[in-house]
């Protein structure tokens, strides 16, 4: 049995390593002295960024070697402290200068924070009473910078937890101590602050951090708005007049009156939201006049360093307005300050460069408005707010008419409260009537335009590096409501779309060459793959508001368009659009005369493009030059009478966006704007595996519309509230008290190891004591497996698992409670082979035990796979026993990709699960490994075709009872069969055989079946045995009434005529098991919904790589039940420690996390979770490098036993290396654009090994090349290409993905990986701990990393790791005495070692050996000789064996394929 775990701390937060080129700004120094600041050398427009050298060669390295730097033995520098040293370092390295945005020169702090500055010489030297503000800004410096780089910030505070109390604590009293703070410093304090509110998971944070926003606060509220406040909510009063109390008492024990304006927790915020009012009021815009009024003559300077602080305050508000436990006191304080009025009025807001400033105000306001009830949690109905809104308009009339005494929304003490134009802005904002989300979102177009595309504070470039804020909603543990959780998850989920596209745009685009001919018009010299210039465009139908609407309910114009340019596979492309497909309209409109390189320079993307507008549309349908309709999935045109589409013209009816089109014409009509829509000249689509967005956010929208329901169980979990622990299965209602486990249990020894804290009985029927027991098990869960929310029973360390009750515990530990289990005789399931149940052959362990009780339970299960630990098998099983014990239930499967589901759908079919009720859906079925077609049409097809075949079994059973044949006519008829001709036999059978049980050979006698069953492979009975011939008797009829149950099954197919509706019936009533990825989900939701489909189960795999809102989607794909939700179980699979899901834009990641999946925000959330502990996958010693990331990751018997797992590795010394790579002729890493990282010498170094594993007979599909970068991936190919051909020796099939990238590699496997980390500057995303475990957890035999040792052993984060590998030496070493992949040698035996120098005299070995093979190969060919030519490493031998088994690597050069790695890089991100 398993631990369950997640109630204690989770250790790393941030995972997401930044990834950028540095900016250094003003540091640059003339020349690398050891003791000067790097050098900095800008190339091709770029950003610099320093090389290794130049951090080795830097005073701070210097400083770090001499003082906190550990020895290459491994401990620390024995350097006493020096305060005086952190006080030079702060205020010569850390201060920003020059002003501007820059508030910490970044270069500086990144080389303090990779040399470890905080973890080995700030932190352990820390001392809250002694520590200096020098000190304590260096921590708060170093924690951002962690922050920034989306890594561990908080876990090397863990190990002294009282003096990382006192920390935070000098952190809120640090403006306190008389020294003035720079607006640079201010703004470092307020991310911190920002940083550490958005760590609430974390204890040691959260305890201190929470007090700032507790009923304390309302201490400095002015006395009308807490008088205001306290009769909103009359049930605080009590509480206030309680904590007032013990207040009191407090301040009366210490000997001083009290006042609350001396406590900390009270005047923190306060003063923060006052010190930001007053720099807003006066500093962030400095006039050169004095006085109120300022001529416009005269000018305003901004100060930027100001501007971004009050930026980085606003997203401070918005991020504790936006999560419930911080928002519920601090509200009434931001409203009491006037915060938002303030803002409206200053001076920034309405400035050019306030323009962020503005729309960070706007989201402030907007979440200090949200409909909720700030102390219950609720959300406020339309009703609700529309009501509260007439109150205070009442409220509002009654003061006017003076029969109030007051409404007290502005304090007298107020220093604005003089200003007319800020009273007027405080009124209107309190009672203006705000328009309903649902309506904003409903006027929202889907499709982005060009002023969306091209807002960088709404769709950053890709170029961000993390020091600013921006105006988007976060995504982080809590949120308000379900309304807010869809609507930021719409807002993020389109922009990321949006910048998709733009980058689309901008590939598409320049290709068309676009010019102005001698017409003026807009013609195009050039041509692009997925951009077509339009020949007619023209508006057909606009179709009139729906009731209560303004847009139109339909707008729908047709495009003509010629493929006639393109060649025959890009024509196909174009042809294959189909319904819902997404297009974009684009009008180009370029300059008359090219821009010059200065113009280019300075002007926009746009400009640059002459983009004027962007539209997107819809498919309807596509039509030929005749006017024939193509690619029709409705039915109307007939499978028969499919042509291929004629002529070079098509015409594609496409379906505008209506709140679009309305917005364009209302600008037309109202501003006198162009026709955007007469101006439309390039018809542009995109990838269709990219192109799923508008679906999506279609779904998201209609939840919105909808009171979508989840779960009553899991609703507060799901926003991030309540007892974590309260969807789990024991505090669950409606449990399985008896659970009938099936095949789970290969024998009784398995069942007995797979509950080690227990004592289990085997009891019979009767409740005696059975000795001999053998499977099936139906097991009577204890009472004790209910009782403990923090574990399930027989954990192999209890002592691991945090527990209230620890006398309970010992108890249960020191007698077991006994566990009874009923083994049964499960019935004959027929005569027949086919009738026998497939079985499950998994030695499941205790955990995965555990897991699989877990998962058959109502409520949420999570489940933890490590690497090799059968995450599959653990699920398949699941699904195998819910089908038996709940039969009547439906489950849906979602995973991410259709890999991971064709998996899990083929070892479903090893189970017993019949095929007729199992369905999969989506695009990736064709490449499940069977004969059987699980799609729609497929089960359809398969449904008929086995309705007549069981109506020809009924013929023949109606022949053996010599009965007319007609009865298997149809469905219907069989059914009347069943009912008059064999139930009532069998009926007669059954009461003659309770009259006859003393006569042995009566059933074989008698049996009224037996002609039918004649043709069995043995005779049913023998007549020996009564009681065996009864079970065999029992066994026919069970396999009559399953053929019988089938056809019952089939006749809605026979009376059902459509495909269509055959389809719809089998995935709506037939199926009880439904596959499908999250996008199938998502793009098929409303069909879903439409049709009635209904589910009550959800299993999901590879959960952790899914987007938060792609694993919403799937929980609700049906409607509700009266009010509630149908949804019992829901059982997430995944693994945090691995890579997250894939966002594209770096904002998105690291500023809003928008790449945090559910099932890693429940891990942070303490849900409880069950962690697969034995892995299967790697030799023990390879699984080492990765399994310290896990609480308990241990090996099966397997990879210990097996003979593969204990012999050495062929050719090597060790199973696994480091291999340091120096530069190559002079160069280590290169970009040769952004982002596409090189380094020539590991791709050389890489494909020498890998040919010299290929002359040793390696087979090519057991070797996977694997690096960080895509442009490593890319070199790399080439290198293969171009070596392998002139070797003879056969490249790796691209079909296993044989070079690719870790982050394309997750979730598959090799025997051997040869793994290039590219960076020798710095570490890059690799920093990422969770990308460092996919890339050590895919080898199975052998890992040989190749990387630049000096740059990644001196990295905190891959420290446990590269302690490992740096245990060997760090050049190659080879055995060169083995020539055949077949060892003797024992793993640990290293053989006689040739280490290799570098990448030179690996390709001299290499040469060498293709030569001795080159002759080999000569000699044997003309038979000069009858003995060959010796060769001393027997490449002939190993060679030749190889051929037969690879066909990949060919006996004489240019046999290779040429188009095995096309450099098809298009649409790839250039960085993983």
């Amino acid at each position: 049995m398993p631990k369950v775990l997640g109630t204690g701390t989770f250790d790393f937060r941030r995972h997401r390593v930044a990834e950028y080129f540095v900016e250094t700004g003003q540091e640059a120094a003339a020349e690398p002295l050891p003791e000067k600041p790097p050098e900095q050398r800008p190339a091709a427009g770029l950003s610099s960024s320093i090389t290794l050298l130049e951090i080795q060669r830097d005073r701070l390295t210097k400083t770090a070697a001499d003082n906190w730097l550990k020895t290459a033995g491994g401990g620390a520098h024995s350097r006493e402290f020096d305060p005086e040293l952190v006080k030079e370092i702060y205020e010569t390295e850390l201060l920003a200068s020059g002003g501007g945005r820059k508030t910490v020169p970044l270069h500086r702090v990144m080389i303090l924070e990779v040399s470890q500055y905080l973890e080995n010489y700030l932190w352990p030297n820390f001392y809250p009473e002694s520590a200096t503000f020098e000190h304590v800004m260096s921590m708060i410096l170093m924690v951002n910078e962690k922050f920034r780089e989306n890594v561990a910030a908080w876990i090397c505070f863990h190990d002294r937890k009282d003096a990382f109390r006192g920390f935070l604590r000098r952190v809120l009293l640090l403006k306190e101590q008389g020294r003035a703070l720079s607006i640079a410093e201010k703004t470092n304090y307020l991310l911190f602050m920002i940083n550490a509110f958005q760590s609430l998971e974390d204890e040691i944070v959260s305890e201190t951090i929470l007090k700032l926003v507790s009923l304390q606060l309302w201490h400095s509220l002015s006395l009308g708005r807490f008088q205001m406040e306290l009769c909103l909510n009359p049930h605080l009063i009590k509480k206030w007049k309680k904590m007032t109390k013990k207040e009191a008492k407090e301040a009366k024990k210490g000997g001083q009156p009290f006042d609350p304006s001396k406590v900390l927790e009270v005047r923190f915020l306060r003063n923060l939201i006052e010190e930001f009012l007053e720099i807003l009021d006066s500093k962030v815009i400095h006039q050169n006049l004095t006085g109120y009024e300022v001529s416009d003559s005269y000018d305003k300077l901004v100060d930027e360093s100001s501007v971004l602080y009050c930026e980085r305050f606003m997203e401070f508000l918005i991020d504790l307005l936006s999560q419930l436990p911080t928002r519920r006191f601090l509200k009434p304080v931001v409203s009491d300050a006037a915060v938002v009025p303030k803002c409206h009025l200053s001076a920034l807001y309405t400035h050019e460069k306030g323009r962020l400033f503005a729309q960070l105000v706007d989201l402030l306001q907007f979440y200090e408005c949200f409909e909720i009830d700030d102390h219950i949690g609720m959300q406020l109905s339309d009703d609700d707010v529309l009501l509260a809104h007439y109150s205070r308009l009442q409220a509002f009339q009654l003061l006017a008419f003076k029969q109030i005494p007051k409404l007290k929304l502005v304090s007298r003490d107020d220093t604005w409260a003089s200003r007319s134009d800020f009273l007027v802005e405080v009124l209107v904002s309190f009672f203006e009537k705000r328009q309903s989300q649902k309506d904003a979102i409903n006027a929202l177009p889907l499709y982005p335009n060009e002023q969306i595309m091209w807002d960088e504070s709404l769709v950053p470039s890709i170029n961000y590096s993390g020091e600013g804020c921006l105006a988007l909603p976060k995504l982080n543990l809590q949120f308000l409501t379900l309304h807010d959780y869809l609507l930021r998850n719409f807002n993020l989920f389109r922009l990321e779309s949006t910048y998709e596209i733009r980058e689309d745009i901008q590939e598409a685009v320049p290709h068309l060459l676009a010019y102005i001919n001698r017409e003026g018009e807009t013609a195009f010299g050039g041509w692009s793959r997925m951009a077509v210039p339009v020949k007619q465009f023209r508006i057909t139908e606009v179709k009139q508001p729906n009731i209560g609407e303004v847009k139109p309910s339909s707008v729908v114009a047709e495009v003509t368009y010629s493929i006639s340019s393109y060649r025959s596979h890009i024509r196909s492309e174009w042809d294959a659009l189909k319904e819902h497909d997404v297009l974009f309209l684009l009008s180009i409109r370029p300059s008359f005369e090219p821009l010059s390189q200065e113009e280019a320079a300075k002007s926009s993307v746009p400009q640059r493009l002459g983009l004027q507008y962007v539209r997107g549309c819809e498919v309807i349908e596509i039509r030929d030059e005749e006017g024939v309709l193509m690619n029709d999935f409705t039915g109307r045109i007939k499978r028969d009478e499919w042509k291929p589409p004629k002529g070079e013209l098509r015409t594609v009816t496409v379906a505008l966006d209506t709140a679009q089109y309305h917005m364009d014409v209302a600008d037309i009509a109202e501003k006198g704007l162009e026709d955007v829509y007469g101006t439309f000249n390039i018809l542009m689509r995109r990838k269709p595996k990219e192109n799923n967005f508008k679906a999506i956010l279609d779904s998201i929208r209609d939840l919105m519309n909808e009171s979508c329901i989840v779960p009553d169980w899991l609703h507060n979990i799901f926003l991030g509230y309540g007892n974590p622990s309260a969807a789990q299965w024991i505090n669950m209602p409606d449990l399985l008290e008896a659970v009938d486990f099936k095949d789970t249990f290969l024998d009784a020894n398995h069942l007995r190891d797979s509950f080690p804290d227990f004592q289990v009985c085997f009891v019979k029927p009767d409740g005696s004591d059975d000795l001999h027991s053998s499977p099936p098990f139906r097991i009577r869960l204890p009472k004790t497996m209910k009782s403990s929310t923090h574990a399930l029973p027989a954990n192999e360390k209890i002592s691991n698992i945090t527990t209230s009750n620890g006398d309970e515990m010992a108890h249960y530990g020191s007698e077991k409670e006994k566990i009874f289990v009923e083994a049964y005789v499960p019935p004959d399931p027929g005569p027949y082979p086919q009738d026998q149940p497939k079985q499950n052959s998994v030695r499941f362990t205790p955990t995965q035990i555990g897991a699989i009780i877990s998962g058959i339970q109502p409520g949420l299960t999570m489940v933890v796979g490590p690497p090799g630990t059968g995450k599959t098998d653990t699920a398949v099983q699941i699904l195998n026993v819910l089908y038996h014990n709940c039969p009547s239930q439906r489950t849906l499967i979602i995973t991410h990709s259709n890999q991971a589901l064709n998996d899990l759908f083929e070892k479903i079919m090893q189970r017993d699960v019949p095929a007729r009720y199992l369905l999969r859906l989506g695009q990736g079925e064709q490449e499940l490994a069977t004969d059987l077609d699980f799609s729609r049409q497929g089960r359809v097809n398969a449904m008929l075709v086995r309705r007549l075949e069981l109506l020809g079994e009924v013929e023949r059973f109606a022949r053996s009872l010599q009965l007319p044949e007609d009865v298997g006519y149809t469905c219907e008829t069989a059914g009347y069969f069943w009912l008059l001709h064999v139930y009532s036999r069998w009926e007669q059978f059954l009461a003659a055989c309770a009259q006859n049980k003393d006569k042995p050979s009566f059933i074989k006698d008698r049996f009224p079946f037996m002609e039918f069953f004649s043709n069995t492979p043995q005779p049913a009975f023998t007549g020996e045995s009564f009681e065996k011939d009864m079970r065999a008797a029992k066994g026919c009829f069970r396999h009559l009434s399953t053929m019988f149950q089938e056809l019952e099954e089939c006749r809605a197919f026979e009376l059902l005529k459509s495909t269509a509706d055959r389809a719809n019936y089998l995935m709506t009533k037939q199926a009880k098991i439904v596959a499908m990825t999250c996008t199938h989900a998502a793009l098929k939701r409303k069909d879903f919904l439409q049709l009635g489909f209904k589910y009550d189960n959800l299993l999901m795999e590879e959960s952790a790589q899914i987007l938060e809102i792609e694993t919403f989607i799937p929980m609700l794909l049906q409607r509700q039940e009266d009010g509630y939700a149908r949804l019992k179980r829901c059982i997430l699979i995944g693994d945090h420690h691995q890579l997250p899901p894939v966002v594209k834009n770096m904002a998105f990641q690291k500023y809003s996390h928008m790449d945090q999946s559910l099932f890693t925000r429940f891990v942070r959330l303490c849900v409880p979770y069950i962690e697969l502990n034995a892995q299967g996958r790697a030799r023990p010693s390879i699984a080492k490098l990765y399994n310290w990331r896990y609480r308990d990751l241990g090996d099966l018997p397997y990879v210990h036993e097996e003979v593969m797992f204990q012999k050495a590795n062929a050719g090597f010394a060790y199973e696994y290396q480091l291999i340091d790579v120096p530069d190559y002729l002079g160069k280590g890493e290169t970009a040769p654009s952004p982002w596409f990282y090189q380094n020539e010498g590991e791709a050389e170094y890489i494909v020498s090994v890998y040919i010299y594993m290929r002359l040793l007979g390696y087979p090519a599909s057991k070797i996977s090349i694997l690096t960080t970068y895509n442009g490593q991936k890319l070199l790399i190919r080439d290198v293969v290409n171009r070596r392998c051909m002139a070797s003879g020796v056969g490249p790796p099939s691209k079909a296993s993905s044989s070079v690719t990238t870790v982050d394309k590699f997750q979730g598959q496997q090799n025997d051997f990986i040869l793994l290039s980390l590219v960076r020798t500057r710095f570490v890059g995303h690799l920093r990422d701990v969770r990308r460092l475990v996919v890339a050590m957890s895919r080898a199975r035999l052998g890992l040989y990393v190749f990387c630049r040792r000096a740059l990644f052993e001196q990295c905190y984060e891959l420290q446990p790791t590269f302690q490992l590998l740096l245990q060997r030496p760090d050049k190659l070493g080879l055995n060169l005495e083995e020539t055949s992949p077949f060892t003797e040698r024992l793993m640990g035996e290293t053989g006689k070692i040739q280490f290799i120098g570098g990448v030179e005299e690996m390709d001299g070995l290499v040469n060498f050996r293709i030569h001795q093979l080159y002759q080999a190969q000569l000699i044997s060919q003309y038979g000069a000789h009858q003995e060959s030519v010796p060769i001393e490493n027997g490449a002939q031998d190993s060679t030749s064996e190889n051929q037969s088994e690879d066909t990949d690597m060919p006996t004489a050069n240019g046999d290779a394929d040429n188009e095995t790695f096309e450099n098809n890089s298009t649409g790839e991100d250039q960085m993983e």
